[in-house]
């Protein structure tokens, strides 16, 4: 089957790492997997942090790459895969698709059946394909682990990637106040167009917010704390600037902040996900939608930085 993996590891050239080719069918490692046709998936950064060789091994090569993905299930059915696995030699007890078990990107892919979701009416595959991994970072870093239904104000840095867009548009469908930063004065732009008041990063606010979404790290994080409210909660599920950002502590204890972690979601969290978007008329916020044929072109675009939104590839076309 066709599909798109990396064949190596390139840190200076991930681009370089990609190989569109041939693979083998999937196998079950067990009798409750099934496999599913897809119809569309979406590109994440993992995919490049993959090229790069974060989070695999050589001895694990080819790897087909690719977390997201909405398809057909053996019996006929549309589905959304949930794309995290029970893994028990993995540290975390489990791993999200590309890492141990082959991804999405290929006409075929084998889950678990108890990782199908069903495609809600209304919600077209390539907007759902978007929602298994950032989207449903963005809604757990929102619900379960901000709190945001105790909060008013909510801040956004660095939107424009893909966790990042998604926590705007969610949080504006949930009736709050939403600040976004963005060094991009044409990503800022389409930001108050989502309905998120737009600012430069560093920008002082208006107010200060109940709920900070993190996912840029070192550069952004103190004003993450200086515009936190008392009580406030500071969700990190990300660092492209860098890990290691200074903490004023006094800040941190003085206004009694919670700064938590957090990494994708449950299988419950992504069914409640696609419900408030099919119910609300939700839509992801998508860059680009290219053939698989053109999937190589997908990955430059990713890489490019240019990106607002997911970049879907159509398995059909």
């Amino acid at each position: 089957m066709r599909a798109a993996f990396a064949s190596r590891f390139d840190d200076a050239n991930p681009l370089a790492a990609l190989t569109v080719g041939e693979q083998p069918e999937p196998t079950h490692p067990a009798d409750d997997w099934v496999t599913v046709q897809v119809r569309a998936s979406s590109l994440n950064h993992h995919d490049l942090w993959s090229l790069r060789g974060v989070g695999l091994r050589a001895e694990q090569l080819p790897m087909i790459l690719g977390c997201d993905a909405v398809g057909v299930d053996p019996d006929g059915n549309e589905v959304v895969v949930y794309p995290v696995i029970p893994t028990p030699g993995d540290p975390r007890g489990v791993s999200i698709l590309s890492e141990h078990f082959p991804g999405t990107l290929a006409e075929r892919v084998a889950v678990p059946r108890s990782n199908l979701l069903a495609l809600p009416a209304g919600l077209a595959a390539a907007d759902a394909a978007c929602l298994p991994t950032a989207w449903l970072t963005a809604w757990r870093m929102l619900t379960t682990r901000g709190r945001v239904d105790e909060a008013d104000a909510v801040l956004v840095q660095g939107a424009g990637g893909g966790v990042a867009t998604a926590a705007v548009a969610l949080a504006v469908a949930m009736g709050k106040r939403v600040y976004a930063t963005s060094r991009d004065a044409a990503k800022r732009a389409r930001i108050a167009e989502l309905g998120a008041t737009a600012v430069e990063p560093g920008a002082r606010l208006p107010e200060r917010v109940d709920v900070v979404i993190e996912t840029v790290g070192a550069a952004t994080f103190d004003h993450s704390l200086k515009s936190a409210a008392p009580m406030a909660r500071i969700v990190v599920s990300g660092a492209t600037s860098g890990h290691e950002p200074k903490v004023n502590l006094r800040r941190v204890f003085a206004m009694q902040l919670e700064i938590l972690g957090t990494s994708m979601g449950t299988p419950v969290e992504l069914a409640a996900l696609l419900a408030f978007c099919a119910e609300r008329g939700v839509r992801p916020v998508v860059d680009t939608v290219v053939p698989f044929s053109e999937v190589a072109d997908a990955f430059a675009r990713l890489h490019s930085g240019d990106v607002f939104g997911k970049v879907v590839v159509d398995h059909t076309a």
